[in-house]
């Protein structure tokens, strides 16, 4: 089915099921259920197999269908996921239906929720499509690769009406959001600084060609982005054990200034209460090529910093009165016993989630919006997109957060989509 006929069937489909999910089921004695959310996993390397386990603790879930390019990995999760499901529902159908091209399970009207798990070049695509399907959605983090594709992805789940979770799950940690809160309700004083560390910016691919694994579809997992040719350093077979090293490529990734700054930032961002902005001014280290030391500057004043201060993948608060350094090892502060303090009645909580997955499962039945929503994760991918262009063009850059657009510099504003292999109409909807 060409693009334009898919979008167009399923658009129509999708106005029909903006109220409740499609195929949400109602407990009956004979199923012995509570409210059924039906599955389909969009990409199924080794981030998916934890998120199998993790969704799969909702009672609700069930998977019946799953996507990938590389068929030794779709086998292996198919037998996984069939495990799951007759665990949780012996008395009724295991099967997980498999396909290559994600669009034939979006097709089916059954699935009322789509995870995707793709790496990030893919995210955008299949979740505009998916909201168009009529889909809630979980997508893993960084939400997208460029700030054109995130906006398209809140613009599509917008219009659509789909509950949409970004996998940003430190949030339904205890001790991020506590750390979080300590920050907002001013119990270390005026915020002076913030000092994130996390690893290097975007890299260009300067790998050799390697022949294509005969189960991998090279071409699929290409798919927007500009063709080159397969390395397993960006796509490993099934047998290695360690995570692909797409994500530190531009075009496919956005290196570990995305990768853990998704969490990290989304941190800072979540305690400066700036889900729906971010930073004015990006400012990066004189020294040419310095893979660390840009500054980030809130319109309140507040500096971040992209910067190894001591611990790794850690965010530190430093406030007028004292400061907050929090990891997911440890949650530390210099003011004696405040990081088991409790808020006041008078103090502003934040959005409390102790288990991301099931806060994703329970807003879906609800109809809300989740405590990491597309416009959050979209807030915080944009930030670290931006970090990227900083530290690519080496110059000070002004940011309108509201517009969404650079100051007075076209380069810049180019920058914030990319060229794709053939059209992507991703706003065309």
């Amino acid at each position: 089915m060409k693009r334009r006929e898919f979008i167009g069937k399923s658009a129509v489909a999708a106005g029909a099921m903006t109220v409740l999910p499609g195929q949400v089921k109602a407990a009956t004695p004979e199923s012995n259920t509570v409210e059924r959310i039906s599955l389909g996993y969009i990409g199924v390397g080794k981030q998916s197999l934890g998120l199998l386990r993790s969704i799969g603790e909702c009672p609700e879930t069930k998977v019946l269908a799953a996507c990938d390019v590389d068929r030794l990995k779709l086998n292996r999760f198919k037998e996984l996921a069939e495990k799951h499901n007759s665990k949780k529902f012996k008395r009724e159908e295991k099967k997980v239906d498999i396909y290559e091209n994600y669009r034939d399970l979006l097709a089916r009207e059954d699935i009322d929720a789509v995870v995707i798990v793709t790496p990030d070049h893919w995210h955008a695509m299949i979740a505009v499509d998916a909201a168009k399907a009529g889909k809630d959605i979980y997508c893993e983090k960084p939400l997208a690769l460029t700030v054109a594709e995130g906006r398209a992805m809140v613009d599509a789940a917008r219009k659509f009406d789909r509950v949409f979770q970004t996998g940003n799950m430190q949030r339904s940690w205890r001790n991020f959001r506590h750390a979080c809160e300590m920050v907002s309700n001013g119990y270390i004083g005026d915020i002076k600084e913030i000092n994130v560390s996390v690893g290097d910016p975007v890299m260009a691919v300067e790998l050799p060609a390697v022949e294509v694994p005969e189960a991998l579809n090279w071409n699929l997992w290409v798919g927007p982005s500009l063709f080159r040719n397969y390395h397993p350093e960006l796509a490993p077979p099934m047998d290695d054990s360690g995570w692909a090293n797409w994500r530190a490529y531009r075009d496919f990734g956005g290196g570990l200034i995305t990768d853990w700054g998704a969490h990290m930032f989304d941190i800072a961002q979540w305690a400066m209460g700036m889900d729906k902005s971010g930073p004015v001014e990006f400012i990066p280290p004189a020294k040419k090529g310095a893979k660390r030391g840009l500054k980030m500057v809130y319109e309140n004043g507040v500096v971040m910093n992209h910067v190894d201060w001591g611990s790794f993948n850690a965010v530190q608060f430093l406030g007028s009165k004292g400061k907050i350094e929090v990891s997911r090892g440890f949650y530390r502060s210099d003011i004696d016993g405040l990081t088991k303090t409790k808020l006041k009645s008078s103090d502003t909580p934040l959005y409390t989630s102790d288990n991301h997955y099931q806060d994703w499962i329970d807003a879906i039945k609800k109809r809300t919006r989740p405590i990491s929503d597309v416009e959050t994760g979209h807030r915080t991918s944009s930030l670290c997109n931006i970090v990227n262009i900083a530290y690519t063009l080496e110059r000070p850059l002004k940011w309108k957060p509201a517009q969404e657009k650079f100051i007075d510099d076209d380069d810049a504003n180019a920058m914030l989509t990319r060229p794709f292999r053939g059209k992507w109409d991703f706003n065309d909807f």
